[in-house]
């Protein structure tokens, strides 16, 4: 940040003493720097001002080296750390590398908190599955939820081939800012729930279903052809990013209910 504005700088200076932010940190946000070269990545230390929540890591790819260098640059400012679609295979090591890191199994995430107090909740969102099979999906959705400091209430197997079932966790989901459907096979679930709610209804479609259901492109195209006019759909198996979307949704309304926009 190239700034010499004072209001700037006495909100860094307030973050500092609120243990929100290293000294390197606000040195750095003083210098103007707004990105970290590493040996193999190049880190966008300036995300969290620009955009409110800071870099996630997407490992698919990416060796155990190359997620510890990561990692450990990110740790030593303080980030939140959030990263999607870590193999099993990379979880181990990373764990004894950073003891206080969570893996996630079913949902491939691997999370390491900051070193500092944590801020209380900000906004509400509801993950609603229509089948067990969508459960790897919805923990993305839901780790990448909790990481962003919203509430999650999550309702699990109420699919269309038993539509009772979604009918008694209505008035739970109706208190959320924004609601996650996650359905396979024909996509119908997210229409029917956006039919409930006042709410954004952000839509994932899985590659759950038959050989006709092509590995999720037939839930994708009838989310998109939804008749419920409150449903937006996102990619094929994409929790992170349903999750990011409805937590931008969901802290904006917190934010905006107490006054601080």
């Amino acid at each position: 940040m190239r700034s010499d504005n004072e209001h700037d700088i006495r909100r860094l200076c307030r973050q500092v003493l609120d243990g929100q932010m290293t000294v390197s940190q606000l040195m750095e946000r003083l210098r103007g720097a707004e990105s970290l070269p590493l040996p193999t990545a190049t880190l966008d230390i300036d995300r969290q001002r620009r955009c409110g929540y800071p870099e996630v890591v997407y490992a698919e790819n990416k060796s155990v080296e190359t997620l510890k260098e990561i990692f450990g640059a990110l740790s030593e400012r303080s980030v939140d750390i959030l990263a999607t679609r870590v193999a099993a295979e990379k979880a181990l090591p990373l764990e004894q590398h950073f003891p206080d890191g969570r893996y996630n199994a079913v949902g491939r995430t691997f999370r390491i908190p900051a070193r500092r107090p944590e801020s209380k909740r900000s906004g509400r969102a509801a993950i609603v599955t229509a089948g067990t099979s969508d459960l790897n999906v919805a923990e993305e959705c839901r780790e990448t939820l909790d990481w962003m400091g919203v509430e999650v209430h999550v309702v699990h197997d109420v699919g269309v081939a038993g539509p009772q079932r979604l009918l008694g966790s209505l008035k739970a989901i109706r208190t959320a800012d924004a609601v996650v459907v996650i359905a396979g096979m024909e996509g119908a679930l997210p229409s029917v729930v956006g039919g409930h709610v006042a709410c954004p209804v952000v839509a994932v479609p899985t590659s759950v279903g038959y050989g006709a259901n092509f590995a999720g492109v037939a839930a994708l195209l009838g989310m998109l052809n939804s008749c419920a006019a409150n449903v937006a759909v996102v990619n094929i198996d994409a929790g992170f990013k349903a999750g990011y979307v409805a937590g931008l949704i969901a802290s904006r309304c917190a934010q905006r209910d107490e006054g601080s926009l």
